[in-house]
């Protein structure tokens, strides 16, 4: 198959996040099966116009303010030529509404999660609105596509807006062999310690976790918190920090390391994801792998990707007390901790990029109307 991707961003730019994680290791994987994929992308400070990477052909132009309107241009003048078998949408935040302009070939949707009222979270009301519209256009504009989505929440949420169950297949992301199979670090669980992974974005709600760590301290006053991952609300959350008089409790890691992250999280006695929603929770997963459970917000992407109870605990969405409680509670009780994590040390095993990749191929196939089972 010759097959062509449309995102946003690649794996190699600055401010790439789980989509293109999953974008790269899936792919990467359909090329090594002896298919051809093509990436085209916004450039960055620094890019070079064409790229390739683990045989995945790069193709880079504009800029991230300019893209989704070029797209349209740039597909009929340089693409549309090269006889693609599908075209796949991988829509983060601003549909690039490909159906409209691509109409000799299968458009297939890739979805990661819808942001809904979250924009209104994340930036101020005029834009916000622009892009709850354009989301609204989805069911609407690619009613007659096939769509592949990482959650049941997901699922959920599109046939809620009105695209037909029958056109939507879940796919969950996968987890590299690495954080699976690395050893455990020499000197096991650090006690108390707390990690975040993930970007440091407004609906992240990093602020609410950092505020419970306040709570946390009164009653464990060993616990620490290490923040890793960059993004735009760490000058407001280092504040908040100094606040709070935390700095000692509370660590800004910044980006880490693949090494580093596996570390940290084999380290940990509990993660913590805040967030306002996710797509799934990639982060969730990798920390289960390494022995790890979550504390983790209720919301859709992360009630998919923590089992309540049984591989981590979820709490109501804003609740400073309640994740502080839930957190207090696995630290002190080595024996609810340790179960959780063997619970979810063995779900997480489930998940490999080398499923995830054959089973986007048998919706990449159902999208050009082959049958599944081709090869």
């Amino acid at each position: 198959m010759r097959i062509l991707i449309i995102n946003w961003r690649d794996i190699r730019d600055p401010e790439a996040g789980g989509a293109e994680v999953h974008l790269q290791e899936t792919f990467s994987r359909i090329v090594a099966s002896g298919h051809q994929v093509t990436l085209l992308c916004s450039r960055y400070p620094g890019a070079s116009e064409n790229d390739c990477l683990d045989g995945i052909e790069i193709i880079r132009f504009g800029g991230k303010w300019t893209f989704n309107l070029a797209v349209p241009w740039f597909y009929r003048r340089h693409l549309a030529h090269r006889s693609f078998d599908v075209v796949i949408e991988d829509i983060n935040k601003i549909p690039f509404l490909l159906p409209w302009f691509v109409k000799d070939i299968p458009v297939m949707v890739l979805l990661h999660h819808l942001f809904g009222t979250t924009f209104y979270r994340q930036i101020n009301p005029l834009p916000a609105t622009y892009l709850y519209l354009m989301e609204r256009l989805i069911p609407w504009v690619y009613r007659r596509c096939p769509f592949e989505v990482v959650s049941a929440s997901c699922r959920d949420e599109l046939v809620g807006m009105g695209v037909p169950a029958g056109r939507i297949s879940v796919v969950h992301n996968g987890l590299d062999a690495a954080i699976i199979d690395a050893p455990a670090t020499p000197e096991g669980k650090e006690a108390g310690l707390i990690v975040y992974l993930g970007r440091l974005k407004k609906y992240k709600n990093v602020d609410h976790l950092i505020q419970a760590m306040a709570i946390v301290r009164d009653e464990v006053p060993g616990a620490r918190l290490v923040v890793a991952g960059t993004g735009d609300r760490r000058p407001a959350l280092e504040a908040l920090t100094r606040a709070l008089d935390l700095e000692e409790a509370v660590e800004f890691a910044g980006y880490v390391s693949e090494p580093e992250k596996i570390s940290l999280l084999t380290r940990a006695e509990v993660a913590a994801n805040p967030s306002s929603k996710e797509g799934w929770g990639i982060s969730v997963i990798e920390a289960n792998a390494r022995g790890t459970p979550v504390v983790a917000t209720r919301v859709a992407g992360l009630r998919d990707a923590v089992v309540d109870g049984e591989t981590g605990l979820l709490t109501p969405l804003g609740d400073r007390k309640a994740m502080a409680r839930a957190l207090i509670g696995l630290l002190r009780e080595p024996e609810e901790r340790e179960r959780l994590a063997r619970n979810a040390r063995e779900r997480s095993r489930r998940y490999t990029w080398d499923d995830t990749a054959r089973q986007t191929i048998r919706v990449i196939r159902h999208a050009m109307g082959e049958s599944a089972d081709a090869r």
